[in-house]
């Protein structure tokens, strides 16, 4: 066993403390009830701020299994934010160099953030969007593979693959089996793919819903309008039962609710979730929600929403 494979058996440093999140019970939004229950899966505990620390660990593990990842290599791939800082603190903390193609106008918060952990940036187009990152990233890949492991997070099964074995259970444990629902926003779709895998094998019966903007030209970072955008090789519509098209503005006036009512604190994608949440429990008499919030709000103060 080498070295890298002994550290990663014998791992004492922060990753430790990635997954087992709390769920964190809403109650102050209107239609709630004792009969019509809301869950957050507060994925913003983890400890580089967002559900994307799992999938970053799941893909830098396998690379190491695989031998496609060594001392030699520097970890790139393409992120508008959430993943990329999950490199470069995973990155860190187990002694490998990374480089980030993101796009030049993400905003100063993830700018700073992956400068304090060392990492190098690499600017693609502002103009287009998360897709230039990811067409600059496999240019780079393809021209250096020597120098370079791209996990590639948007086509590597690694990452549903640690919603499967992670999230899945965590939050089957925490709600006893009694989910009736299950929301989760589209990006990668790693979380929504490899969490409804498990849940669903658990029981059928659990409703599945993806949540994507309404359009392409939206305010919802992290998200994906999938319809205009490069499709993830890991995304399957099939899998889920419904898509719910969040518009932007409604998502932003639950972000402020949950602050205001509930005193947490959120992303542009935690508005979303919420949004999908509220809307499908008008529908049903009974139901037990459970909603995935990937970050905290602080990496958005910038964006021009909290004033």
């Amino acid at each position: 066993m080498d070295n890298l494979s002994k550290q990663l058996n014998n791992i004492n440093s922060i990753v430790d403390l990635i997954g087992d999140t709390p769920l964190i019970k809403l109650n102050g939004f209107n239609g709630l009830s004792s009969d019509k229950q809301i869950f957050i899966k507060a994925e913003w505990f983890n400890p580089g701020g967002s559900i994307k620390d799992r999938a970053a660990l799941s893909m830098i593990k396998d690379g190491i299994n695989k031998k496609k990842l060594n001392s030699k290599k520097i970890i790139m791939d393409s992120s508008s934010g959430n993943t990329a800082i999950a490199y470069a603190m995973i990155g860190s903390a187990l002694g490998f160099k990374v480089e980030l193609v993101t796009p030049e106008n993400i905003n100063i918060e993830r700018k700073k953030t992956l400068q304090a952990y060392g990492a190098k940036i690499i600017y693609s187009s502002p103009f287009e969007g998360s897709d230039g990152a990811i067409i600059e990233a496999r240019k780079m890949a393809s021209k250096f593979p020597d120098k370079y492991f791209m996990p590639d997070q948007y086509n590597n099964e690694a990452n549903p693959l640690a919603h499967y074995s992670t999230t899945g259970p965590e939050i089957w444990d925490q709600v006893d089996g009694k989910i009736t629902h299950f929301i989760s926003g589209i990006g990668t779709s790693g979380t929504a793919m490899g969490t409804s895998k498990f849940l669903k094998e658990k029981n059928p019966n659990i409703k599945t819903i993806g949540v994507q903007p309404d359009n392409s030209l939206h305010g919802l970072e992290g998200l994906k309008h999938i319809p205009s955008s490069i499709v993830p090789g890991i995304y399957k519509e099939s899998n889920l039962d419904e898509i719910f098209w969040a518009n932007t503005e409604e998502s932003y006036d639950v972000m402020e609710k949950l602050v205001k009512y509930e005193g947490m604190f959120v992303g542009h994608s935690g508005g979303a979730v919420v949004l999908a949440a509220l809307e499908e429990i008008k529908k049903i008499e009974q139901a037990i929600v459970v909603c995935v919030i990937p970050d905290g709000g602080y990496r958005y103060l910038s964006g021009g929403v909290w004033w």
